[in-house]
């Protein structure tokens, strides 16, 4: 399928009950606590892409016993901290497994090298590099702070490290350090990022505080010396990933679909708020509390979009999904303005430049700014979109989920070049929509 590409065709309406896979964030979280504690964790709805599977196997290299029960139901025996790779440790196309990896490695008197796929290795790691050689860490890279690298911990020192951009990868990474740093660590984040870590080290037994400063940032802290104990974790749906098929049904006439068991954490979903100001007719029922966090049924219904201003301190709580609202936004009457998302540029890919870049090869009018992007929408009455491109995504899945998305509803068919990726995230995607009545299949890459 890789080689061949993936069309998506507009069809008919789109309906059915799904289940989103399990939200990924929590998942990389559940099997790096589960190998740091002693004992036994047991997880139960593990998203199985390809990016979690490499922190499963990054989790055995560095000592833990790590095996797969059953769908979803994985089990991590914990030796109470990470011992010294015997290779190479391989952590494909993850970008959360590396750092916070490297973040929980640092912690320990052991040296490991890290690599990744080409995506990754393009990526720079000086944000998470920064506060850990403060903390005592050391290491060798290749230029630009990238993969691959050589990391050498142990002997940490505390730090009360202030964020200079939000970012949630680098908070943990310090967490996680913080947990064998001598007088532990502090991070202080002017603007909340998602909390999972926060609330998953007080579930493993940590001793986790959180209180607002005055000036409104958020200061967590974490006791040096800590000892984790295996825990229960069960994993939600993740909304970055139910936002695909709730997105899919707004935009095509006759839609309604409903995603069940959605992760509902404020500072993971924005989007929703954002889509209900944009008109969306998006219902939220059975909101329940599952391990710590809200958990709910999101139903969307199609619905006549407008274009609004999203709020930039908006943007820590959905970084994920402006692909896909980029896509709802151009099927909405009026311009959507997204400003604030500076950090798009350094995800898989630069997201800012390849949602615009395929957004305008499908005829939709778009702006692209350094940290922003506005798409100009359609005129009421006006179907908006032509579509009838061929998306050049450089493998990042959500590029290509996206724009198969708006393909489903476009007046064209339109095609992305490697749908391969998509399983790093979201196994069972193409799948999915074609059982909601999606129209995807396999197709060439001469262009349309």
């Amino acid at each position: 399928m890789a080689a061949a590409g993936l069309t998506a065709t507009r069809g008919g309406p789109l309906r059915g009950r799904v289940r989103a896979p399990g939200d990924k964030s929590i998942s990389h979280r559940s099997l790096i606590l589960g190998a740091l504690a002693t004992g036994t964790t047991e997880i139960e709805g593990l998203l199985e892409g390809e990016d979690v599977k490499r922190t499963a196997a990054a989790m055995a290299a560095f000592g833990a016993q790590v095996e797969r029960l059953g769908e979803g139901r994985w089990r991590v025996q914990g030796q109470g901290g990470f011992s010294e790779p015997a290779d190479v440790v391989d952590c494909g196309n993850a970008g959360t497994g590396v750092r916070l990896i490297m973040g929980a490695a640092a912690g320990f008197p052991l040296c490991a090298t890290f690599t990744g796929d080409s995506s990754l290795r393009g990526r720079p790691m000086n944000r998470v590099l920064k506060p850990l050689g403060e903390m005592g860490a050391a290491w060798l890279c290749r230029a630009g702070g990238r993969l691959p690298l050589t990391l050498r911990g142990g002997d940490l020192k505390t730090i009360a490290y202030r964020l200079p951009e939000p970012s949630a990868q680098v908070k943990s990474a310090v967490l996680l350090a913080g947990l064998s740093a001598a007088g532990g660590a502090e991070v202080i984040e002017p603007e909340a990022t998602r909390d999972h870590t926060e609330r998953m080290l007080r579930a493993f037994g940590a001793e986790v505080s959180v209180e607002r400063a005055a000036d409104g940032a958020r200061r967590i802290r974490v006791a040096g010396g800590q000892k984790l104990t295996g825990a229960q974790v069960k994993v939600p749906g993740d909304p970055s990933s139910a936002a695909f098929p709730l997105v899919a049904a707004l935009i095509t006439p006759g839609s309604e679909v409903t995603v069940e068991g959605v992760l509902l954490n404020p500072l993971r979903a924005a989007l929703f708020t954002t889509l209900q100001e944009m008109g969306a007719d998006l219902v939220i029922s059975n909101a329940r509390e599952e391990g710590g966090d809200q958990v709910g049924d999101v139903t969307a219904r199609h619905s006549a979009l407008r274009g609004v201003v999203v709020p930039p301190e908006r943007a820590p709580a959905m970084i994920d999904e402006y692909p896909i609202l980029a896509i709802a936004a151009a099927f909405a009457e009026g311009p959507t303005v997204m400003r604030g998302i500076g950090e798009m540029r350094v995800k898989e890919s630069d997201r800012i430049a390849l949602t615009a870049a395929g957004l305008a090869a499908c005829g939709v009018g778009v702006e692209e700014e350094p940290e922003g992007l506005i798409v100009a929408g359609t005129s009421r009455g006006n179907h908006p979109v032509a579509g009838g491109a061929r998306v050049t995504t450089h493998g990042d899945h959500r590029i290509a989920m996206s724009h198969l998305v708006l393909g489903l509803a476009a007046e064209a068919p339109v095609s992305v070049d490697e749908p391969g990726m998509i399983a790093t995230s979201f196994p069972g995607f193409v799948e999915m929509m074609q059982g909601l009545g999606g129209d995807l299949k396999p197709a060439g890459l001469a262009p349309a």
